[in-house]
């Protein structure tokens, strides 16, 4: 039997490499290897084909490998709202979460916890769970740590924030994020190649069961770098991914160090992002339309569910 803290003793998880024996201490995730959960519910502000009508099953676990001046979850983030949880308690939510009526279980900013993750999926697969399980991710992680979710997860949601190291470090003192969302894409793009929809019989709605879905938030002053992502990501995998451009960056009121990326996208920076995106031919992607730079939607971490 495969012991879930192994992995944690020595933690190489992401490409910070803390080595740190996480069943003792905390590596720069700021969580142990207990599993730290913040909420357990229906989420409706997904993609189309993820949330639909019935809701995203999201799971939101506490912590983060990443250090974004800008982030918007501060209370699990930075490990400061959860609940710590059982490896069958887990299992148990994805059944509640199916029983809700949700299209898929949303494994949000997993990363730190993924041995533990790997555990509980097989499990519920095992206890013949229905629907597919979803990893949402910001793509900050070891290449063998995403080879070790290969046959688990069913649909992909990483997010690809840079493509210029300097911003990266700048940003969200993560050094060597590009390399790291490269490769950590193409493995995930491997392992789910081409995506997969069903047609739900009451709404209609085609709903993803599997494949990948990459997120690009635009950030202030950086449209050349999202076009970039969007250029990068359209020659090498073309159809076969969905590409998801967001205009939902909000300052959260701490960037006063930061003052080129202290406000709002405007509609111009946004506009001018998808209207590139179609001119080089992507077909499979989501824009988001109208004001949704606000805080509707970033749910309430009250351990709901948990």
């Amino acid at each position: 039997m495969r012991d879930d803290h192994a992995e944690y003793h020595n933690c190489i998880l992401c490409p910070r490499k803390c080595g740190v024996d996480r069943c003792l201490t905390t590596g720069f995730c700021r969580v142990k290897s207990d599993l730290c959960v913040s909420r357990a519910a229906l989420h409706m502000w997904e993609e189309p084909c993820i949330s639909g009508t019935s809701g995203s099953g999201t799971v939101f676990f506490s912590g983060c490998n990443m250090g974004c001046v800008f982030c918007q979850n501060k209370a699990i983030s930075r490990g400061q709202t959860y609940k710590v949880i059982s490896t069958d308690r887990l299992v148990d939510i994805f059944f509640e979460l199916e029983d809700k009526g949700a299209n898929n279980i949303n494994l949000v900013t997993g990363d730190m916890f993924i041995p533990t993750i790997r555990t509980a999926v097989e499990r519920a697969k095992n206890r013949g769970i229905k629907i597919p399980f979803l990893f949402n991710t910001s793509s900050y992680l070891e290449l063998e740590t995403v080879k070790s979710l290969d046959g688990l997860v069913d649909i992909y949601l990483p997010d690809f924030k840079y493509i210029r190291e300097a911003d990266s470090v700048r940003y969200s003192r993560a050094p060597g994020y590009v390399d790291a969302a490269k490769a950590a894409i193409e493995e995930m793009v491997r392992q789910r190649p081409v995506p997969v929809f069903v047609e739900k019989e009451i709404s209609g709605e085609r709903i993803m069961t599997n494949g990948v879905v990459v997120r690009h938030l635009l950030m202030p002053g950086m449209l050349i770098q999202g076009k970039l992502i969007v250029k990068y990501l359209y020659d090498k995998y073309g159809d076969n991914i969905y590409i998801s451009l967001m205009n939902q960056y909000t300052p959260n009121g701490e960037l006063s160090r930061y003052p080129e990326i202290d406000r709002k996208v405007t509609k111009g920076e946004y506009d001018s992002l998808v209207d590139y995106a179609a001119q080089i031919g992507v077909v499979n992607g989501f824009m988001q339309v109208g004001e949704t730079a606000t805080e509707s939607f970033i749910p309430q971490f009250d351990l709901e569910g948990v």
